[in-house]
């Protein structure tokens, strides 16, 4: 427990400082910001707000400690439809795999697509030339360790390139996060996860060069970009289960090691989001479950003026605050650790269309 309020206590020293660092003045001033997006269908239905309770491969876009939870082998694939109609998809693929018997390794890959665009210029601004497709990608190793069985953490290395066919940045980054796990069944969840932390990028490449011609003679002008900064940001979380309709037990029995009280779970949970770059946030969630087989959840994430109008000194977010999800799942026999689930949520969003994202992943 000492340790883990010196954890903690760092922590809370982290965000108080980040806090002061996000202000309007800097809004917008960050890029690589599909590093915000987050790809999986579970956590897009709560909203973000189930940071402190987060398992599996998930845990890589809102608190890695949550990786931890996976018992031996996890794979997950998604495909997020971001803004319905605008041709723009996120493919993700992650795993995550047990070593020993209290680490856990993740891998994860996001793709990012935004079809085909046409090459334009300053004598053709009409097109006519080809077309040319960004690529966005990033690659994310992770390492999560339960150091009891209340205290989970774990740390990611994220490397991030946006690139077309001339012009192209690297960088890095960094995520930390830790969870506290308390009460009967653990049924009550902390959390706190930092993301995003790295140096500036920078674009470079020959598309930035113009050839431009002087007394008759061609020279060759390149121009330095600008650099840029990581959307840095912290998550606040907790949670808390309740179980419905509990199970009427013989006089004198007890549950058994590992059995919940009930079939029916009602989870709820909140999220403060402190964004360096953006507006900060505060996320709020709730989810339905039965056993291992159906759950349906819904959340909504607020910040200053989400329910006005999309424009200056109003709405700065297209997407409007409401998320909802369902998962279907079907263990293996034997076994509510592993099986198949199918997962699918839709968040809101005006005027542009909604996003779709979808979800399939195993356990074993």
């Amino acid at each position: 427990m000492r340790i883990m309020k010196y954890i903690v206590a760092a922590f809370l020293v982290i965000a108080s400082m980040d806090s002061i660092a996000g202000n309007k003045e800097r809004i917008g001033q960050a890029g690589a910001n599909e590093l915000l997006i987050n790809p999986w269908a579970r956590s897009t239905g709560f909203g973000g707000a189930n940071s402190a309770f987060v398992t599996g491969v998930e845990a890589f876009n809102l608190n890695i400690s949550g990786l931890s939870s996976i018992n031996k082998t996890e794979l997950y694939f998604s495909n997020v439809m971001l803004f319905s109609g605008s041709d723009i998809s996120v493919n993700s693929l992650a795993l995550g795999q047990r070593v020993g018997e209290q680490g856990v390794l993740g891998i994860c890959v996001n793709a990012m697509s935004f079809g085909n665009i046409e090459v334009t210029t300053t004598d053709n601004p009409d097109g006519g030339q080809g077309t040319f497709s960004p690529q966005f990608l990033n690659l994310s190793l992770a390492y999560a360790r339960s150091f009891s069985n209340s205290i989970h953490g774990g740390g990611a290395i994220r490397i991030i390139s946006e690139s077309i066919n001339n012009v192209g940045a690297q960088g890095v980054a960094l995520d930390a996060g830790i969870r506290y796990v308390t009460g009967d069944y653990d049924r009550m969840k902390f959390g706190i996860a930092l993301r995003n932390v790295g140096p500036k990028m920078r674009y470079s490449g020959d598309g930035l060069s113009e050839v431009v011609l002087l007394q008759d003679a061609e020279f060759t002008l390149n121009q330095r970009a600008e650099s840029f900064e990581m959307p840095a940001l912290l998550n606040i979380g907790a949670s808390y289960d309740f179980y419905l309709l509990p199970v009427i037990l013989e006089e004198g029995a007890e549950l058994e090691d590992g059995v919940k009280p009930s079939d029916y779970r009602l989870t709820l949970a909140g999220t403060f989001t402190s964004n360096s770059f953006s507006q900060d946030q505060i996320r709020g969630g709730v989810e339905f479950g039965f056993k291992q087989y159906v759950a349906v959840r819904a959340g909504l994430v607020y910040e200053s003026n989400i329910f006005s109008e999309l424009g200056p000194g109003k709405r700065l977010n297209a997407n409007t605050g409401p998320t909802m999800g369902v998962s279907l799942m079907l263990p293996f026999k034997g076994s509510d650790e592993s099986g198949i689930s199918v997962d699918y949520a839709y968040r809101f969003a005006n005027p542009l269309g909604g996003t779709h994202c979808f979800g399939l992943r195993l356990r074993i």
